[in-house]
């Protein structure tokens, strides 16, 4: 039997990116053909790194992923999908709260778009990691080196030192 090849996407605004979404990442990348990193704007969150920024961490961290490639968007994310021919959304899953909202998201963009969502859940590891969580750990001083990769901590360090000197200008090594 011959299977299509499937093209997903991986929507999310990753300010910044955290292991998580990285674990996320990989495991996408055995299960689809092309998995694209959508990263668009939270309208109802202040960013910390630009759009651009984050795009370009992201291509740093999947450079060793041939399958995947990260995109900007300004769009709705289902229009977005539709324009790149995407079949499916991937999703993480790290909590039963994750459950009920990305649920009621997945039943929406089905509905709306007749797109379909694939789940996988996060490892143990990261199920308590997410993004608003790590900006404010860093902009408090807190040390978020384990929850997000090396090459991201060294620019939050940068980018805590200048949006907040004057609450923690040395952030944990």
């Amino acid at each position: 039997m011959k299977y299509n090849p499937i093209t997903a996407i991986f929507p999310g605004s990753f300010d910044p990116i955290t292991n998580g979404h990285l674990d996320v990442i990989r495991r996408g990348n055995k299960l689809f053909s092309h998995l694209i990193v959508a990263v668009g704007q939270n309208p109802d969150k202040e960013e910390l790194f630009t759009k651009d920024e984050r795009v370009a961490m992201i291509r740093e961290l999947v450079a060793d992923m041939p399958r995947v490639s990260v995109e900007s968007y300004d769009c709705l994310t289902v229009e977005f999908a539709a324009r790149k021919h995407a079949n499916v959304m991937l999703r993480g899953l790290r909590n039963l709260t994750d459950v009920e909202y990305e649920f009621q998201l997945a039943m929406t963009n089905r509905t709306v778009a007749g797109i379909e969502t694939v789940f996988v859940m996060t490892s143990e590891e990261y199920g308590y990691v997410n993004s608003t969580m790590v900006r404010q750990l860093a902009l408090l001083g807190g040390d978020v080196s384990k929850l997000i990769p090396p090459a991201v901590f060294a620019r939050l360090k940068e980018k805590v030192r200048q949006n907040n000197p004057r609450l923690k200008p040395d952030v944990p090594e």
